[in-house]
């Protein structure tokens, strides 16, 4: 009798194999951590003898999980922000929480949690995309658990890159302390299309050619990406990614929620990975991936949770469940997407999905020993029924859970015994997750208190705070007014035309305001010339306390705006909004040397008439009181004789 390291018998075994081999009263036999034999338990036991025989209780001992795309350490941001638009849950809560508190030390614990979270679930092998994907490495092996771990590029600064170039040095640098590691795959992870360009996707290709490791990407996740991307580069998802040679990659990608028929294909004959994420995609309203329709044109698609703060967990056997439901329901066919083809997606075909089907994801002679057993014997699994060989399989989709896990092996090597973990200490890790969690909450009661934090955070605005001092007078002819200021001593250094959409998102409990702007710039053959969308905060008016009271200042925060009004209205969930639409004239004056603004305004919406604005920014008090004085000047050489300010502004008339 050939001598091994372990036999698993008396278990019900599921190799998942090519011809889906069950053995009813079954064994398996590990060598190191390798599986050396699958069979009949009598014919195992009677080949091999072993220094550990272990009685599985005749429960279900089926290959490891496969988790095929995920975001570990944001374990940390679980429940963080929910029932929100990706745009705004991503833009407007987790990436400005990750730009504060993402650290090497967030990024450990995470990954602890996360690696005894998955453990106890059933899961054996994941694919994670996140910051210091060295330190995931590294406490994921310490855990024991199989990963394909890829450094985020991406082309703003973030935790552990000030830019693209420093996150590809980072990812070479992982690949190279990672490379033939036993249980750690390393992989280059370009964020998305959306956050990247070509040419960043194009060096990240190469990057994961040179080393022959895979590429993990979001694509297609929302229709807003898709038609954005159609916008800018004229084509669709895949073929945009295709003409940045990503398909010449080790492509595993995520989400493809709307891709077309012709993109699937594309995906099949490259031999891509697909990874579904049914309840991430649910919960943030994204769609339904066409996974059946992939899945009939030999596609390889794995399934996966996504990070843990879009889903908000890691249990593998909820996202196999709802697979087959969501299919069932996209395509109205009962029979889409069997428990059989499910149970594959989460096995073998996910390995196959995330390129690593040669060692792990059936239970074969020759591949790595990551096992799982369940127990099957629990109330809300009974009856049984044994007719059909297939049932086991429709059982552990539609009836079991992940606590039924009891039991799991990686590499050979045991993770958890009898619901016991024995590579993490759960217990010591909820306080230091608890005081994180404070931290957090503290941050963003004080951001939600201040808009000019909140516009801070997810739009770049100047922390310096600009004052402006202003007059603003009702005028009935806008021409007489142009003839008077280019008959004047006034410089003109600039005119412009504008058409200007003003939507102003109001706030009971305070006096300032949020002004979203889209300027259309007219040229001179009244056609667009171009477009351009930004944020002011606007603070309330206040009276200069010297000089002239008539006259106001008031200060403003501006901000480019990069996403939409919906974005906005649903990030700073304004009490009150209100639209303004005018043309407006505007001029670029020195005035004694010194810059003035001088607006010509036709508001049509509301049908308020004609303005005059004069206005300039200040810097103090003295200068204010300066500038008072001279757009009183302004006016007369204008030739506004006794001008009767209008204070309201043009969203109050």
């Amino acid at each position: 009798m050939k001598k091994i390291d372990k036999i698993l018998y008396n278990a019900h075994v599921l190799t998942i194999n090519k011809d889906f081999q069950q053995y009813p009263t079954g064994a398996v036999a590990v060598d190191g951590d390798k599986i050396v034999a699958v069979g009949d338990e009598k014919d195992i036991r009677s080949s091999y003898e072993a220094k550990e025989n272990f009685d599985c209780g005749k429960r279900v001992l089926m290959p490891g999980l496969i988790n095929g795309h995920t975001h570990v350490p944001m374990t940390m941001l679980r429940g963080l922000s929910d029932d929100l638009r990706l745009d705004v849950w991503l833009m407007g809560y987790i990436m400005p929480v990750e730009k504060e508190f993402v650290s090497r030390e967030m990024v450990k614990l995470g990954t602890r949690i996360a690696c005894a979270e998955m453990i106890r679930s059933g899961t054996t092998t994941f694919v994670d995309m996140y910051y210091f994907e060295e330190e995931i490495a590294r406490e994921t092996a310490k855990a024991g658990m199989r990963a394909i771990c890829g450094e985020t590029v991406i082309m703003f600064p973030v935790a552990d890159a000030n830019s693209y170039e420093e996150g590809l040095q980072r990812t070479e640098a992982f690949i190279k302390e990672f490379e033939n590691h036993p249980l750690i795959v390393p992989a280059v992870a370009p964020h998305a299309p959306y956050t990247t360009n070509p040419q960043i996707l194009q060096e990240c290709a190469a990057l994961a050619r040179k080393y022959d490791v895979p590429l993990v990407i979001h694509l297609a996740e929302t229709e807003n990406e898709v038609s954005n991307l159609r916008k800018q580069y004229g084509m669709p998802v895949i073929p945009y990614i295709k003409n940045q040679n990503l398909l010449q990659t080790k492509l595993i990608g995520a989400h493809l929620v709307h891709i077309d028929e012709g993109e699937i294909r594309d995906l099949a004959k490259y031999k891509s990975g697909a990874v579904h994420n049914p309840s991430s995609n649910m919960k943030l309203a994204s769609g339904a991936a066409p996974i059946d329709k992939m899945v009939k044109l030999g596609v390889n698609v794995g399934i996966g949770t996504d990070g843990p703060s879009s889903n908000n967990d890691l249990d593998m056997f909820e996202e196999m469940r709802l697979t087959a439901f969501l299919s069932k329901l996209k395509t109205q066919d009962p029979t889409s997407l069997p428990a059989k083809t499910v149970i594959y997606m989460a096995t073998r075909g996910g390995a196959k999905a995330v390129h690593l089907d040669k060692i792990t994801g059936s239970l074969e002679p020759g591949k790595r020993a990551d096992i799982i057993l369940v127990d099957l014997e629990t109330v809300h699994n009974k009856p049984s029924f044994k007719r059909d060989p297939d049932g086991i399989y429709a059982q552990l989709l539609y009836a079991s859970k992940s606590t039924d896990v009891t039991d799991v092996m990686v590499n050979g090597a045991w993770l958890m015994k009898d619901r016991e973990l024995l590579t993490i200490d759960e217990k010591n890790l909820f306080n230091e997750t608890d005081s994180f969690a404070k931290e957090i909450d503290e941050f963003l009661i004080k951001r939600e208190g201040s808009l000019l934090s909140k516009l801070i955070a997810i739009d770049g605005a100047t922390k310096d705070e600009s004052f402006e001092v202003q007059t603003k007078v009702a005028v009935k002819d806008r021409q007489a007014v142009i003839e008077k200021l280019k008959a004047s001593d006034i410089e003109i250094e600039a005119e412009k035309h504008y058409r200007q959409y003003d939507t102003y998102l109001m706030f009971n409990s305070t006096d300032e305001i949020v002004r979203y702007r889209e300027d259309e710039l007219i040229n001179k053959n009244e056609e667009i010339e171009s477009v351009r969308a930004r944020l002011t905060l606007i603070g309330a008016a206040k009276q200069v306390e010297s000089g002239k009271k008539d006259l106001l200042s008031r200060s403003r925060f501006i901000a480019p705006a990069g996403n939409s009004l919906r974005f906005y209205q649903e990030y700073f969930k304004p009490d009150k909004m209100v639209e303004v639409v005018k043309d407006r004239l505007r001029y670029h004056v020195i005035y004694k040397g010194l810059k003035f603004f001088i607006n010509l305004d036709r508001v049509e919406q509301p049908a308020a008439g004609q303005f005059l604005e004069v206005k300039s920014t200040t810097f103090s008090s003295e200068d204010a009181e300066s500038k008072q004085n001279i757009l009183g000047e302004i006016l007369q050489t204008l030739g506004i004789e006794s001008p009767k300010e209008v204070r309201e502004a043009y969203y109050k008339l």
